[in-house]
């Protein structure tokens, strides 16, 4: 009885070793989910573009649309989440329209039809390319410009928030960091000891200065609710926290007017434009 106990114990332990093992060395897989096809475009959804392609620090060409609002309260640079790529958000893009928005949207590198593969640091740079695009290109005054990110792109987002002062930053469905997600996904694994990639949200948000909106939903069944309450508190004043309904990535549309009048009234509060509703 005891040989079959210590052995039974070295299996689980070799399970476990092994396991640990194979997140940490294929941990990308885990996190970055690309799709290369881009399977509709903003015409489709009544809205003028331009595509662009911007090139990174380190020489990666990414891929990205610019779509302009003919009278812009404000500009957008939209950091989407780590599944897909920029044509899957096109809902969320007709919705930023309505708002008077213009945005620049952009795929990572390795995602839609920009070049490279995924890594932390490489999302930043991303990040930063298309910043440059706006205030260098478009000459776009950096209190103007929206950051937004959506799950990963909150992370990404609240980043480039912490190093330049932009107008606002708006984090939808965002985690504290990969480390909080590991411990909540594998709480019997040794988190702390295999995350080789970071994206430190919660200590990322502590250093902006602009204005945040969290906006996050009870219901989200990917990134716990209370990872959005633990980064509104770490944000300093001015911010606001938007609780919608709905699941992680429907949640946008199954709030309607509770998702844009929130963010109608967020925007209104932090820039300049005179009261501007959903257009029709």
């Amino acid at each position: 009885m005891k040989r079959m106990i210590v052995s039974l114990t070295t299996s689980l332990f070799a399970v476990w070793l092994l396991f640990s093992l194979l997140l940490y060395i294929l941990q990308p897989i885990f996190i970055y989910f690309p799709d290369n096809a881009v399977r509709m475009k903003p015409p489709g959804f009544g809205l003028h573009h331009e595509t662009v392609t911007l090139t990174t620090a380190d020489g990666v060409n990414i891929n990205g649309w610019w779509l302009p609002h003919e009278n812009p309260r404000a500009t957008m640079l939209f950091l989407h989440g780590n599944a897909g790529n920029i044509s899957h958000r096109l809902q969320k893009l007709q919705i930023y329209n309505r708002l008077g928005l213009s945005v620049l949207i952009v795929d990572y590198r390795g995602y839609g039809l920009s070049e490279g593969t995924p890594t932390e640091q490489g999302t930043y740079l991303d990040a930063e390319a298309a910043w440059a695009y706006l205030t260098q290109v478009r000459r776009i005054p950096a209190r103007d410009i929206v950051l937004y990110g959506e799950s990963l792109g909150g992370v990404i987002a609240a980043r480039q928030a912490s190093q330049v002062a932009a107008g606002a930053l708006i984090l939808e469905s965002t985690f504290t960091s990969v480390r909080d997600m590991g411990k909540h996904y594998y709480p019997f694994l040794p988190v702390n000891l295999i995350t080789r990639i970071h994206y430190p949200a919660l200590e990322y948000i502590q250093a902006v200065a602009s204005p945040v909106l969290v906006i996050h939903s009870p219901a989200d069944e990917i990134v716990p609710y209370e990872m959005g309450r633990r980064l509104f508190e770490a944000a300093s004043p001015p911010k606001d926290f938007l609780e919608i309904k709905g699941d992680h990535n429907g949640g946008f549309l199954r709030s309607g007017e509770l998702y844009t009048d929130g963010l109608d009234q967020f925007i209104q509060k932090h820039f300049d434009q005179p009261p501007n509703r959903l257009e029709s």
